[in-house]
């Protein structure tokens, strides 16, 4: 009965990973949230009318993903943790137990109390009180150095004013929408609201064709050039897994068909721009020997929504920084 037991959950574990197997070419394909977004990429970006659903942060991102807390948390929060202990205080305090304990156990043994050995109890208790007033007086010249009193520190800056309808309506262009929508409230620091003019709306229509096209084509020096070193990471590493399982992800006829502004700002000398983006793309997933398509349709366009973050850097141009499912 035993024996059966585990043959059927033998065949139960075969079955699973065979299916595993199979259903791995889908998750082969490009997709996911990846890349930074600054200061926000712990932060949710707005919703639009393109992209309605609420998007999750990046989630595969080399940026720190804890938002920065503002002066008056950041002092609570010091009042209600427990003071910072010295140098001495954990450590230390273990040390000197250690020193003690050893020597007495050395004593009752018959070896004396550490260097002074066979001086009796007395020179054990010196050496006790030697060891003693040698570590209360390093604690004590640490704890006198000045510590950063968060007291003085400047209150954060108060969050930046949303887009208004008040702006100026730019033409309209290919498959961008107007009015912009209002911007979301964000927990960055330190920001300020950034215009997005048509030439920048045509500088990310064409990143959104240039990348897929790139990354159809696995040309690593086109994606180096129209990317952030980190999302050329994660790319580089999906195209990898591709061809480890023989597999290569095509993707042509990339049509923009709605975009809109969710956030613009700049922040510590860069620019960032995230966008809605709705586009259209014959996708597919071929065998790398045969040409065998394995998945997708060549002849039916499907649509997609993913929110593009973009970043430039001084006079620099636009590069793609983060991708967001939505």
């Amino acid at each position: 009965m035993t024996g059966m037991k585990f043959r059927s959950i033998g065949a139960i574990a075969m079955g699973l990973a065979a299916f595993a197997m199979t259903a791995m070419p889908a998750e082969a394909k490009r997709g996911g949230s990846f890349g930074s977004r600054g200061s926000r990429t712990a932060v949710a970006p707005a919703t639009t009318a393109t992209a309605p659903k609420q998007v999750a942060p990046v989630q595969r991102s080399m940026t720190e993903k804890a938002p920065a807390q503002s002066s008056a948390s950041q002092r609570a929060a010091a009042s209600a943790a427990p003071a910072k202990q010295s140098r001495f205080g954990g450590m230390g305090k273990g040390l000197l137990g250690g020193l003690i304990a050893g020597g007495l156990i050395g004593m009752l043994l018959g070896n004396g109390f550490g260097a002074l050995n066979g001086s009796g109890i007395l020179m054990a208790l010196l050496q006790v009180a030697l060891i003693g007033g040698l570590v209360w007086f390093g604690l004590r010249m640490f704890r006198r150095r000045p510590a950063m009193a968060p007291a003085g520190a400047r209150a954060g800056a108060p969050g930046m004013s949303a887009f208004t309808a008040s702006r100026p309506q730019e033409q309209q262009h290919s498959g961008w929408s107007k009015p912009f929508p209002a911007s979301g409230a964000s927990a960055a620091p330190v920001t300020q609201e950034l215009a997005i003019s048509l030439q920048d709306k045509e500088e990310f229509e064409r990143l959104l064709t240039e990348v897929q096209d790139a990354f159809s084509r696995e040309d690593y020096a086109r994606l180096r050039a129209s990317t952030t070193p980190e999302v050329m990471s994660y790319l580089a590493e999906d195209l990898s897994v591709n061809a480890g399982n023989g597999l290569r992800n095509e993707v042509s006829a990339t049509e923009l068909l709605d975009a809109e502004v969710a956030e613009a700002w700049s922040e510590a000398g860069a620019d960032y721009a995230t966008i809605a983006m709705q586009y259209q793309s014959i996708d597919i997933m071929r065998d790398r020997d045969t040409g065998a398509v394995v998945e997708g349709d060549p002849t039916t366009p499907t649509r997609t929504t993913e929110l593009w973050t973009f970043v430039r850097r001084g006079e620099g141009f636009w590069m793609l920084s983060a991708i967001q499912q939505a």
